[in-house]
């Protein structure tokens, strides 16, 4: 396939993607209202089927009464305000729109979500939601099958997974769930349970690998069946007085000095969320342990350096973060490697989860399955790119079944309403140490069954209180597009395209522009977010060139007091950091640019560049065989030339 020639393949032209959306210009109005329309009677119809018996509470002629008439009134016109409003919001569905990480809606999730609202189902149980409570298990089903983890509940070993409001509160449950379990097998020690064959030492409880830990769990709960009710209740209460969840952080580490409050070592790019889950869990700030990167991927000798001082130190390490797709510069770590390093950290006696924050790219992994879930080889994936994945990429997905958990946010690139995150762990039962009682809730113990245990769901989730509408949201659009290449694959598949036409435009206007600037993709694209940096030419000043960039941005953002219609496109930035880069990358990145890093003082600390996110599927539509990259960046071109103008007329 050629970058270049979008328009020369027209078999490259997936008319499903024509059905997905409500579309750049509204063209699916019809069919999503149909939908609605018939799913509102049906609502309708259901209601008066309750019991039909039981007459009307809302009298026929009440809609004629003045006080109807009035609350009716006042509800129209703030309906009306609002919608007004909401004409100045980010139009996320155009393909003009190539800023943060948002998009048009599915229509499945979009329709399934608005359906299920008036039945308004709680997912904290199966009494308050009996429907949409299954759909969220089985949604987490499906997504732990895009991710190569045990998805048959039949089996003991099956994974989990679980709908929250977004990535940052998935990653804090991934590091509750590490907590507990890297925490119990010291439980059990302190409590002197008989008949297990438990660590020798605190040290190495601590330390037991998640699959170790597990099987230790699991003996236990045999272990406790065999009691009479009264010593299984007296073990119970002894063995939960040990658990760090019961002592708290400070009585449990008071208890075994041996131990140091474990690190979360993340690479320097991952999501902020890290920070607040570490305040929030109560570890604190101090104990996140930022690694450094190569082309802002995390460096695996960063990795191996680190967690050889830990086990010199005896400093236990909780988790291992790799980032699949950096909100910032989309690049993917490399999640193979990160797996080496902890086997290698084993020998040492040094043990932790591997958790992969792919709030991001969690959906591109529908690229590399088959059908029938199997991974696809890289040259089969490969056969659609000019240049994606490259054999790192392709490393770093195939590895993503050997990682204990993993966050996905369906309300990115899964195309959904906010807020629609998930959290994913590899095995379930290391979930029953995150079991919460509410006799008013939840009823009896936990079930063995898995859809049965899960239908209490409230008990195993930070919230009290969630969306059904948003899991039937997530579960339908699985179904209708299961996540594979040749299903959901295909959307995925358009944007990443996208983002290698636009990488190779990039190049182009970099000697296009030579007169007016110094333009650089600073990373190679590993998935469909590709950031610019620009330097005006002939400028050293990284002050210079930051004002610069601010100038286009401010073309580029949304402005409220503006009709939306002004701006051309719609974009974002980031920065570039050097304590972030490195030596030897700040050096590249800064020297392409023509720019002088002793320019660099405590006011300008970084760099700022463009950022694009290419998620939208109508970058290039076929249909009028126009190009938004094209457009886009014949808009930026005239803009940095009348810039240029402008500043060389001042000077």
């Amino acid at each position: 396939m050629s970058a270049a020639q979008p328009f020369s393949d027209m078999e490259l032209r997936n008319h499903t993607l024509d059905a997905c959306f409500l579309g750049p210009y509204g063209e699916n109005d019809t069919l999503l209202e149909k939908m609605l329309v018939e799913f509102l009677r049906d609502h309708v119809y259901w209601r008066r089927n309750f019991h039909p018996e039981d007459p009307p509470a809302i009298a026929t002629g009440a809609a004629h009464h003045p006080d109807y008439l009035a609350f009716e009134s006042r509800m129209r016109r703030e309906l009306h305000q609002l919608s007004a409003a909401l004409k100045k919001s980010v139009p996320f569905h155009s393909p003009r729109y190539i800023g943060h990480m948002a998009s048009d809606l599915l229509l499945p999730g979009l329709a399934a979500q608005m359906l299920t609202l008036p039945y308004n189902p709680n997912n904290v149980s199966e009494d308050a939601a009996p429907v949409t409570v299954d759909m969220e298990v089985q949604a987490g089903l499906q997504l732990a099958r895009m991710l190569g983890y045990p998805h048959d509940p039949a089996q003991d070993a099956c994974a989990f997974g679980h709908l929250t409001s977004g990535g940052t509160l998935a990653n804090y449950q991934a590091l509750r769930l590490a907590l507990a379990l890297k925490a119990f097998p010291v439980a059990l020690r302190a409590a002197q349970v008989p008949g297990l064959n438990l660590p020798g030492d605190d040290w190495s409880a601590f330390n037991l690998a998640q699959a170790d830990g597990i099987a230790l769990l699991t003996a236990w709960q045999s272990w406790l069946a065999t009691l009479i009710p009264v010593e299984r209740s007296r073990w119970s209460q002894r063995v939960e007085g040990e658990r760090i969840e019961q002592r708290g952080l400070a009585g449990f580490f008071a208890a075994h000095p041996d131990l140091k409050v474990p690190l979360v070592l993340a690479p320097v790019t991952a999501h902020y969320s890290w920070s607040k889950g570490l305040k929030l869990l109560g570890l604190g700030r101090d104990q996140l342990a930022l690694l450094s990167t190569e082309n802002m991927r995390l460096d695996p000798a960063a990795l191996h350096d680190t967690l050889e001082r830990c086990a010199r130190e005896r400093q236990a390490v909780l988790m291992c973060v790799a980032v699949l797709g950096g909100t910032e510069y989309g690049t993917i770590d490399p999640i193979d490697q990160v797996l080496a390093a902890r086997e290698a950290s084993r020998e040492r006696g040094l043990d932790f989860a591997v958790h992969v924050d792919a709030a991001w790219g969690g959906y591109l992994a529908t690229l590399f399955r088959n059908e029938d879930g199997s991974l696809r080889s890289r040259d089969e994936v490969a056969a659609d790119y000019v240049q994606f994945p490259t054999s790192a990429v392709h490393a770093a997905f195939a590895a993503l079944g050997a990682t204990d958990s993993v966050t996905v946010d369906p309300h990115k690139l899964g195309y959904l309403p906010y807020g629609s995150g998930a959290f994913i762990c590899r095995d379930h039962r290391a979930m029953t140490l995150l079991a919460e009682r509410a006799d008013y809730v939840f009823h009896g113990g936990i079930p063995r069954d898995y859809l049965a245990r899960y239908r209490s769901l409230g008990q195993f989730i930070p919230e009290g209180s969630k969306s059904g509408a948003a899991a039937a949201a997530v579960y339908v659009t699985h179904k209708v597009l299961p996540l594979d290449h040749a299903h959901f694959g295909i959307l995925p598949r358009a944007t990443v395209r996208a983002a290698e036409i636009f990488d190779a435009h990039a190049q182009r206007f970099a000697l296009e522009q030579a007169d007016y600037v110094q333009a650089l993709v600073p990373f190679a694209p590993d998935s469909n977010l590709v950031c610019l940096a620009l330097n005006p030419r002939g400028n050293r000043s990284i002050a210079v060139a930051n004002a610069f960039v601010r100038e286009l941005h401010d073309m580029l953002r949304c402005d409220p007091r503006q009709p939306l219609q002004t701006k051309e496109f719609f974009g974002s930035v980031t920065t570039l950091r050097p304590d972030m880069l490195g030596p030897a990358q700040t050096t590249r990145i800064f020297t392409a640019l023509g720019l002088d890093t002793s320019t660099l003082d405590p006011r300008e600390d970084r760099l700022m560049i463009l950022r694009h996110t290419l998620m939208n599927p109508y970058l290039i539509d076929h249909e009028n065989g126009i190009s938004y990259i094209d457009r886009y960046f014949d808009f930026l071109g005239r803009r940095i030339r009348a810039l240029r103008a402008v500043t060389r007329n001042d000077t």
